[in-house]
This record gives C-alpha cells, structure tokens and sequence, in this order.
C-alpha cells in the first residue's frame, strides 16, 4: 500500500500557488505539510482530495488515481463549519450515512468519539436534578464553543473509520486542554495503520507526530526528507550550558557568542562540534562550575526558520539581478 503525489501544480493567471510538489508514504504514518501563510499547503490539500482541479500531476493510492468517491476519505478542513441550526446527532448521522454506515453502527462510533472528545453532554443530554420535564432540547452546533465545535467537526472526519485522514491546521485555536485531548486522538488514530496528512503551524505538533515532511514557501518545496535524517544533516550545532558561575568571558574567549540567555541556562550556536570540546576544556582549566553542557540538533523551527529565510533571500537576489539587467 501507499499514498503518491505526483507532480502537482497550480497556477492562477501568472502565479503559480503550488510548483510540482511531490511526496510518497509508502506505508501509514504522518506527513507533515509546512510552510508559512500562503504557502500552498491548502490549495494543495484541497488538490490532493480533488475538491480542486489541478493543473497537472496526479494523487495515487495504491497505484491507482485517488477517488473519494471510492476510497474512505476524511477531512478537517482549516476553514470550519458545522451546519449552525441542526442538531448534534443529526449531523452526525448524516455525515455517517454519506459513508454507507448503517445507523446502528453509527451510533455505536457516536458513541465512543462522544466521550473520547469529552462531548457526551451536548450529544447526550440530560435534564437537570429534580426536573420533571423529562424532554431536553439537543443542542445545535451554534450553542458550541469554537473549541468543541472543532472538536465535533474532528468527530465526523473520524466517525467512517477512514484510511486516508487529512487534518488541516487540527490544533488552531484550541485551549491547552483541547490540544493535549486532540493529540491524545491522533495518536490513537495515527495507531491504527491510516495514512495522514497533517498542515500545522505548530512545529512541536509536527516534531511529536510526523516523520517525513516538506516544506513549501511561495508554493515551492525548500526542504524535504525524513525529519531525523534532516536534523542529523545539520549536526548538533546547539550547545547549552548551565553553571553557576558567569562563564560569558570564557565563551568569548573561546571565540564564540552566545545567542540565548534565560536566568538558568546559555545557548550557543556552533559551526561544528570541536568548539564544543574546546570550550569545556577551556571551562575545566578555569575551574567554572558545569552544571549541563548538552549538544543538540536544531528544532524543526530553527530549520524552518533558516530554510524559508533563505528562499526569501534567494528569491529577492534574483529579483534584484533581472531589475539590474
């Protein structure tokens, strides 16, 4: 099994929003869609699930072109919208029927998502203490909170059991609690062998789930690969130091800047590991007090960081070349 973007591109008049982009997971697992605002990684989303025509290329599964009409498909989109004045149940039901799931098995996934996303009460209702009456009104998606009307959306991307599962922007917006119970989720799901695709801004959310990954700027792909094989390909560059002492002349005599301060520990960027252990050396014969001295890669978001930058630079030179010519 496997899941293939092949080549896909899209172009409105003279600008080109996405430029051939390629990926393939060949087998489950999540794969991470980055880039800043207007990146691409919607328009290619809504391309990859043919809710929008390319203009070349092709999205495979198993070999075969991606019909949604065929294989299980489910969506989060990052535009949310919940039909505001239908009940809860309803709209469940409705979405699962759309996926040929019969009502009874329906409501056994209802069910189970309701508690996992802790949103038994507005499917479930209940009359309050000492009431008589014993008829309560379901609730509708407007009588919702943002953070559970997402929540119930997440719901009916997961309510067919799908094999493909694309989450676009899954924790925008949502309190501390709301995120650790969605990552509680897609953990769950990411258990069960499907193949998703996430976009996220939030670079600890994709270092916590993705392996593989590629980062779009302008539509363009400027990084791509699996994320362990990226970080080790720019060594452990970043040292943190802790010491009770004040080591900052040390460290500018070792020829070295430090390029973060907290009131417990120093960071300092490296251009290869040696000044690492020329440094320590350096600490011992003063006798300073180490209390961590740790060599780390960088974080998806100091990659991110450098490699958008560096097409923004790249691109502005070739822009400033053909004024000049």
């Amino acid at each position: 099994m496997s899941f293939e973007v092949k080549d896909i591109y899209k172009k409105y008049g003279d600008k080109t929003v996405v430029n051939h982009l390629s990926f393939t997971m060949d087998k489950p697992g999540v794969y991470a869609l980055l880039g800043t605002n207007g990146a691409g990684k919607t328009t290619s989303i809504r391309m990859i699930l043919g809710m929008l025509l390319k203009d070349g290329g092709e999205v495979l599964f198993n070999g075969k072109p991606l019909d949604t009409g065929v294989t299980n498909v489910g969506y989060l989109a990052e535009e949310r919208g919940l039909y505001p004045k239908v009940s809860l149940m309803d709209q469940m039901l409705y979405f699962a029927g759309l996926k040929k799931i019969s009502k009874k098995e329906a409501e056994k996934r209802i069910k189970y998502w309701s508690e996992k996303l802790k949103l038994d009460e507005y499917f479930y209702p209940q009359p309050p203490v000492g009431s008589r009456n014993k008829k309560v009104k379901p609730f509708r998606a407007d009588q919702l909170s943002k953070g559970n009307q997402q929540k119930v959306q997440l719901m009916a991307a997961l309510i067919a059991d799908p094999e493909i599962i694309i989450l676009d922007e899954p924790l925008s917006g949502l309190d501390p609690v709301n995120t650790n119970l969605f990552r509680d989720v897609i953990h769950e799901v990411a258990a069960m062998n499907k193949y998703i695709i996430m976009s996220s801004h939030q670079m600890s959310t994709i270092e916590e789930f993705c392996s593989d990954l590629t980062i779009l700027n302008h539509g363009k792909v400027v990084l791509q690969g699996n994320l362990k094989e990226i970080k080790k390909g720019y060594g452990r560059v970043n040292l943190v130091i802790k010491s009770d002492d004040d080591i900052t002349d040390i460290v500018n005599e070792a020829g070295l800047k430090i390029a973060e301060k907290t009131a417990e520990e120093i960071m300092i960027k490296l251009d290869n590991e040696s000044q690492a252990s020329d440094l320590l050396a350096r600490l011992v014969e003063k006798k300073a007090s180490v209390v961590k001295f740790e060599l780390t890669e960088p974080s998806l978001h100091e990659i991110f960081v450098s490699k958008v930058g560096e097409e923004e630079r790249s691109d502005s030179e070739e822009k400033g070349d053909e004024a000049n010519e």
